[in-house]
């Protein structure tokens, strides 16, 4: 995830760089997946949910062992998630046993529950974080999320939250039917006094590989990352709270960067590029981990055809601690990248950006990553640094066994 606000902030009021204390493996923050059971049938969907009850989902003690698990490893934070996580009966009791043990404690939903007595339990659990998806205004919200009245019953939940004092932001997957949503849903922030909002680029998983045709051409990317500049530079210049970030193309970072260098001096944009390397880019692996709704842990949400293990069997403390070799390559710095990735100038801002869309296309999770929107000249990349990645075209193969 890319932290825009924050690293606009540094331009407003520099900071000394925080680095990481202590030793051993980083503790992730996990998003652990609670059920597949959903209401909506949302195009994009990365797990593929559907509105019946899915067989192999971990039962109460199960859920309740792993998180004993994950206080114990002492994990930073953890996310709620689904399919809708309210459709599981369970989810309260769940969170109430993590609020104690993490710092941040958030829920990812598409709020279309969150009313009445669903609405006082989500403030009376603690959540420091509501995330609520929405994919357009009206209409097009519900085209995209398959059930009409979609959007009017998420923009209640976001405003049930906003009458309990509970955090909320708006979470937006951009593609090529919604791109010019955009500034209507910045303005629909600012009217509703929505808290951040969270700009995801399509990730091929679930649905979303099914639907990467509608994938935003780069230029509508760019587009994109433009408006929330300006915007993001406005809030930190005059004050304005909303909270802008982004997801899955870390790319965005280097467009920032980029951004920071023509518009101020050199030591700014030194101080920004400082921070940006601190933080590395794509986290997959290292400090962002997923639990699915089997307990299988994944390297992050949209990885669902590599398996590290499942903590029906084993916890998954140990699971992140152990000699996975693919969690071992994905942590390496720099990554063992191929084509523009691997010849970037900027690798150590962007980490290789999101290796499973490199992954779905070739088949290979070191390719170069297709939604990549920056010019070879805004990486540093001649044509001779290029190589040429084949797209895959046959059945995709289990990375498990191919890819150590």
């Amino acid at each position: 995830m890319f932290r825009l606000t924050e690293y606009m902030h540094q331009l407003v009021t520099p900071t000394p760089v925080r680095t990481r204390r202590g030793s051993g493996p980083v503790k992730p923050v996990v998003i652990w997946n609670l059920t597949r059971r959903c209401n909506l049938k949302c195009r994009h969907c990365y797990t593929v949910s559907a509105d019946v009850d899915f067989p192999g989902e971990l039962s109460h003690q199960q859920a309740m062992d792993t998180l004993d698990d994950l206080d114990r490893f002492g994990i930073p934070a953890l996310i709620l998630s689904g399919g809708e996580p309210l459709d599981r009966k369970d989810l309260f009791d769940l969170a109430a046993r993590a609020r104690p043990m993490v710092r941040m404690l958030a829920l990812s939903t598409n709020g279309t529950k969150i009313h009445g007595e669903n609405a006082d339990r989500v403030a009376e659990a603690g959540f420091d974080y509501v995330g609520i998806s929405i994919d357009g205004i009206g209409a097009t919200n519900d085209w995209f999320r398959g059930v009409d009245g979609a959007f009017s019953d998420a923009l209640r939940g976001v405003r049930e939250c906003k009458k309990r004092g509970i955090k909320v932001g708006l979470r937006f997957t951009l593609t090529d039917g919604n791109h010019g949503h955009l500034p209507d849903l910045l303005q629909l922030c600012d009217d509703e006094g929505v808290d951040k909002f969270y700009l995801s680029h399509l990730v091929y998983a679930g649905r979303g590989d099914k639907n990467r045709g509608e994938d935003a051409a780069h230029k509508r990317s760019r587009r994109a990352m433009d408006l929330l500049i300006e915007r993001s530079w406005a809030g930190a210049a005059d004050g304005f709270p909303l909270d802008i970030v982004t997801g899955n193309n870390d790319a965005d970072a280097v467009h920032f960067l980029n951004w920071v260098e023509r518009n101020f001096d050199a030591a700014e944009h030194a101080n920004v590029r400082d921070h940006l390397e601190a933080w590395g880019g794509n986290s997959s692996g290292l400090g962002v981990a997923n639990i699915d709704t089997q307990g299988n842990v994944h390297p992050d949400t949209y990885w669902s055809d590599y398996t590290i293990g499942n903590v029906k069997n084993t916890p998954f403390s140990e699971l992140w601690t152990g000699p996975d070799p693919m969690l071992a390559k994905l942590r390496t710095r720099p990554r063992p990248l191929k084509g523009r990735c691997g010849a970037c100038a900027h690798q150590a801002v962007c980490g290789g950006n999101t290796r499973i869309r490199a992954l779905q296309l070739t088949g290979d999770p070191w390719a170069e990553d297709p939604a990549c929107y920056l010019s070879d000249a805004e990486i540093g990349v001649t044509e001779s640094d290029r190589l040429t990645v084949t797209p895959f075209r046959g059945k995709r193969h289990d990375p498990v066994h191919r890819f150590h």
